[in-house]
């Protein structure tokens, strides 16, 4: 399996980690496929976040809100508590630019790697995220012999102060400053333990 987590160079980086183990390498390619399914449907993160701090709407390249599995090219819309902003119409904005997934005998891995993005709403080419378009998110659901993980991996984090409006840029800070100091690790951790959580299943 290749490494898809992108190269650390500055900034902010966060990574967490979830996993369950299983009596057997069937069970575990079984469950696989439930929490790959967690982790497709976007739309119910906040469901599965015993803290929901933020909730995560899919919507299709134009910003049309969609209910189905995520694709390449969709966006997610996020609302955080606080301050909302101008550039994003209120939300903060990722466009999801790769879902990849490997498959081998003993092992599986499906990714998404999302980027802040400019709001797909409105003509403004202004990034409309908290963090500047360098960051990335990249979410795994990995099956390996008998153990299913889930990990959610930040890296480049750097608040995103190049919007025209200074309100936004000042935002921009805090948010990105609470995040670094890890405050947005709690939603993050709850998320991964949601998605190998064997209990919701039974």
């Amino acid at each position: 399996m290749k490494n898809q987590i992108p190269k650390q160079q500055e900034g902010g980086q966060l990574d967490t980690t979830a996993k369950t183990e299983f009596s057997s390498m069937e069970e575990a390619k079984a469950f696989y496929q439930i929490a790959k399914s967690r982790l497709l449907n976007v739309s119910c993160w906040a469901e599965i976040c015993k803290v929901p701090l933020s909730t995560f709407t899919l919507t299709d390249a134009n910003g049309h809100e969609v209910i189905r599995e995520a694709e390449e090219g969709d966006y997610l819309k996020i609302n955080i508590p606080g301050p909302a902003t101008h550039t994003g119409d209120g939300f903060d904005w990722v466009h999801i630019e790769k879902i990849e997934e490997e498959t081998a005998i003993q092992a599986s891995v499906i990714t998404i790697q999302a980027r802040p993005a400019p709001n797909p709403t409105q003509q403004n080419p202004e990034t409309a995220h908290f963090f500047s378009q360098q960051a990335t998110s990249t979410f795994q659901v990995k099956q390996s012999g008998n153990t299913v993980s889930a990990e959610e991996h930040g890296r480049n984090e750097v608040p995103n102060t190049d919007t025209s409006n200074l309100t936004d840029n000042i935002r921009n800070i805090l948010v990105g400053w609470t995040a670094k100091i890890g405050l947005s690790y709690p939603q993050w951790k709850s998320l991964v333990k949601g998605i190998v959580e064997t209990a919701a299943t039974k």
